[in-house]
């Protein structure tokens, strides 16, 4: 636990972490979050939710710093004005787009302002919407057009052993041209190769002027392991998998039981305190 009295950003993932799986946020989050602002401690937030679909959050939590959407494919200030982003290549959009039709998942793709999809009544799609606050556009197909402004390309399947897989296939598929991770267990996100939670502590590092190790990252999934592996001090919730458990420094509860809350009161406020 060395390191934890040093903190001076808590990045926090969204989904599965900070709200509960109703994506409620609870008012014992709310309370940590305030405890953060009154310690000092810069409270900034990642997801591979579009920046949009985060500004409930934002006037909620007081939010002052840099917010990541798209798992740190678009960068935006607290006003949602856009700091930086990173569209995937198109050849690589359209190879991913071929290879999730190609394994039988859906696929959704997200532009800097629009989330578009081909199926109104696909599965996760109403449930999304609900979440986001915002309603997808309905197109015939994905045009090039489409892909040439693609910030992350999403594969969708309740098939879950389905998506593990097809994550591994397009990790090997795309190389070095993509980050492909589950940000759900029936969500796969393809983003640009600098557009991953890793990157995001790199660049909220720069953004911020303050050393990766003096930032703690806490999250429930794959794509959250870049992040604990780039910070001083990386929690897992308890909701993770023993694989994503045994990448971070600590462990807390689940997030359906004040996970998050508990873990900045027992590692992060209580080190600042010491």
């Amino acid at each position: 636990m060395s390191g934890q009295g040093n903190i001076r950003v808590l990045l926090a993932d969204v989904d599965g972490t900070l709200v509960t799986d109703d994506k409620v946020l609870t008012e014992a989050a709310r309370e940590a979050a305030s405890e953060l602002h009154r310690a000092g401690i810069i409270f900034a937030i990642t997801s591979g939710r579009p920046p949009r679909g985060m500004s409930m959050l934002i006037k909620t939590l007081a939010l002052k710093s840099p917010i990541a959407g798209f798992n740190g494919g678009v960068f935006v200030h607290p006003d949602l004005s856009v700091i930086e982003s990173h569209t995937l290549d198109p050849a690589i959009a359209r190879r991913t787009l071929r290879l999730l039709l190609d394994q039988g998942l859906d696929a959704w793709v997200y532009t800097e302002k629009e989330w578009l999809i081909r199926d109104q009544r696909a599965p996760h799609v109403e449930r999304e919407a609900w979440t986001v606050k915002f309603d997808a556009k309905v197109v015939p197909s994905f045009t090039n057009a489409h892909l040439a402004h693609a910030v992350k390309i999403v594969g969708v399947s309740d098939d879950l052993d389905l998506v593990a897989a097809c994550e591994t296939a397009a990790q090997s598929a795309l190389g070095d041209g993509a980050s492909a991770k589950r940000s759900q267990p029936y969500y796969l996100d393809v983003t640009h190769p600098q557009a991953n939670k890793g990157a995001v502590v790199a660049t909220l590092s720069k953004l911020l002027h303050i050393l990766p190790a003096q930032i703690a990252t806490i999250g429930d999934m794959p794509n959250d392991v870049a992040m604990f592996r780039k910070s001083g001090f990386s929690i897992a919730m308890g909701n993770a998998s023993e694989a994503v458990k045994a990448q971070a420094s600590a462990v807390t509860d689940s997030n359906e039981n004040d996970g998050f809350a508990k873990a900045m009161r027992k590692f992060v406020l209580r080190a600042v305190a010491a």
